[in-house]
């Protein structure tokens, strides 16, 4: 199968999968998206879906997060791990953007990756998500299947990104990181795979991959 075939094979089955793609982390508005993506990062969306609405409830904007002391917002979203680093970073970046934006969110990945604690993946998530900016987050699960897809070397995520950037179509950008990310929770995890059910892979796969998941079904 050729490359572009192995492209449209990927986007077609997606799609059938996920036709409604549903949005990882609860939020209502930029800025509540901002920090949950912060909070995520070494986390789970389930357990930062558990813990921003008790954050949220004494501070959904910028002013009442500043209100807040880094200690107070350590203990809230201490579950989520890093807490002492993210409580310092969202406090940080509340101060920032009511200095320097006006309580906004910024609306550029240069403004937004100038902030405390945001990396190149939390911005692309806002960009995407919370502004509807063509961007492609590259998350664990996208930089693990696109490199089983044999869509990329895997070397690294910046790579993977600029691979995932020259293989799909722009207009398609934002849903297709969300759909592998929902595809690779469901159907090709790190652990516990099953490629009976990994039609994708199954299909596509890089076969040092394919050989790999064999000789150990074997062993």
């Amino acid at each position: 199968m050729k490359k572009q075939e192995k492209v449209n094979f990927v986007i077609n089955t997606l799609q059938q999968l996920y036709p409604e793609i549903p949005i990882p982390l609860d939020h209502k508005d930029p800025f509540t998206l901002l920090i949950a993506v912060l909070m995520s990062a070494q986390s789970t969306d389930v357990r930062v879906n558990k813990i921003t609405p008790l954050l949220f409830a004494k501070a959904d904007n910028p002013h009442d997060m500043i209100k807040l002391s880094i200690e107070e917002i350590r203990d809230i979203i201490k579950p989520v791990g890093l807490s002492p680093m993210k409580s310092k970073g969202i406090h940080g970046l509340s101060q920032i953007l009511i200095d320097k934006h006006n309580g906004e969110v910024p609306q550029s990945f240069e403004a937004l990756e100038a902030l405390p604690a945001v990396g190149h993946k939390t911005a692309s998530v806002v960009m995407s998500q919370a502004f509807g900016v063509p961007a492609f987050p590259v998350d664990t699960h996208i930089h693990r299947l696109m490199y089983r897809w044999n869509l990329t070397n895997g070397k690294n995520v910046v790579q993977t990104e600029k691979d995932a950037k020259r293989l799909f179509p722009e207009s398609l950008w934002n849903d297709l990181h969300l759909q592998i990310i929902w595809y690779g929770r469901e159907y090709s995890p790190a652990r516990g795979w099953d490629l009976k059910k990994d039609l994708i892979t199954r299909t596509i796969g890089r076969q040092s991959v394919l050989n790999e998941y064999n000789s150990k079904k074997k062993s």
